[in-house]
């Protein structure tokens, strides 16, 4: 029988806890902290490691009741190692150690970024032999070729500065919308023209093909944005929001799918998948699955529950690991907020 994996999420602001046997998701349960930020227009960490200390335990019982588990039926721990802010992560790191080392069961700090991509297999099956993933969040947008998902994921392309959930907060903030600002631009776009702007495509010139042909660079767009609404307001002229919101929306999704497409094609490549956060968004997964249909490339999206932080990502990852009995972490292992793409932390 397959091992029974305890995911544990908390790099941010959600407290995630799920079982998973080989690629079936048993439960997955999330606790946030989102309301207690919105006021502060922004994640503040010092809030976000209190109320994973708080909410860490209920939300492991009630994983535990849910799927009908005791945890001495556990047969493996993963955790997310990073990156994150580092309260959250030593909170979660600290749950993940305490319960591997009582329950004597072996540990995998495994990379938060390569979990948003493995959440997938628990939707659609195990991957081919080799996907692209595109992670795009809050925090990351990253281009990650992928030949094993536990064992060989390589990063061709990422943000330059703003990651593409970071810019869209940023450019929600300038039009007055609540925090977080990505469903309300996501809202917004559906009612407006998303030609009606001509906000500039960073990185996509001939000049870029050679250094950055799949980084990606937001920025600028959220600059362009800036510079085009005060100009508006200097002339008097009353913001047409639902077509700044669709122009901007359009111009980030272009691009991601632009440069993602490419990358499939000279990288041999059939099967995309996109996950994080940023990957509910309406325009992207629309462009995606059309585009990607339109040159034969098979697209998967996870359902919209698996594209924020969540434990069930944790765990799928930490499944794939279990599954080909990789050598487990060391109980000293550090957290780390900017933790580069490895695998398995040792």
């Amino acid at each position: 029988m397959e091992p029974l994996v305890l995911g544990i999420e908390s790099t941010c602001d959600e407290t995630g806890v799920a079982l998973v046997q080989g690629t079936e998701l048993l439960v997955d349960v999330t606790a946030s902290s989102m309301d207690e930020h919105a006021r502060f227009g922004g994640i503040v960490p010092e809030v976000a490691s209190r109320a994973h200390l708080e909410a860490f335990v209920p939300t492991l019982e009630e994983a535990l009741s849910r799927a009908g588990r005791i945890l001495s039926d556990v047969d493996a721990v993963a955790v997310a190692a990073g990156p994150g802010l580092v309260g959250s992560l030593t909170v979660g790191n600290a749950a993940a150690k305490s319960l591997a080392l009582a329950l004597d069961r072996p540990l995998y700090g495994v990379n938060h970024v390569i979990g948003h991509a493995a959440v997938d297999e628990l939707v659609h099956g195990e991957f081919p032999e080799r996907v692209m993933a595109l992670v795009v969040s809050g925090g990351h947008t990253s281009l990650l070729l992928v030949d094993d998902i536990a064992t060989n994921v390589r990063e061709l392309g990422h943000t330059l500065d703003d990651a593409a959930g970071e810019a869209f907060d940023k450019v929600g903030r300038l039009l007055g919308l609540p925090y977080p600002g990505g469903p309300h631009i996501d809202r917004l776009a559906r009612e407006g023209d998303p030609t009606a702007i001509p906000f500039p495509r960073a990185l996509t010139a001939p000049k870029f093909q050679a250094s950055h042909a799949y980084d990606f660079s937001f920025s600028g767009l959220k600059t362009a944005v800036a510079r085009w609404v005060e100009a508006e307001r200097d002339a008097g002229r009353e913001i047409p929001l639902a077509d700044v919101a669709a122009s901007f929306a359009d111009a980030v999704a272009d691009v991601l799918v632009m440069k993602t497409l490419n990358a499939c094609r000279e990288h041999g490549v059939e099967t995309l998948v996109i996950g994080g956060g940023f990957s509910a968004n309406s325009q992207l997964r629309e462009m995606a699955a059309a585009r990607g249909e339109a040159v034969g490339i098979d697209v998967r999206i996870p359902p919209i529950r698996y594209c924020t932080d969540n434990g069930a990502m944790i765990a799928a990852l930490g499944s794939a690991v279990a599954r080909r009995e990789l050598p487990p972490s060391s109980l000293g292992y550090g957290v780390d907020s900017s933790m580069p793409l490895g695998l398995v932390v040792a």
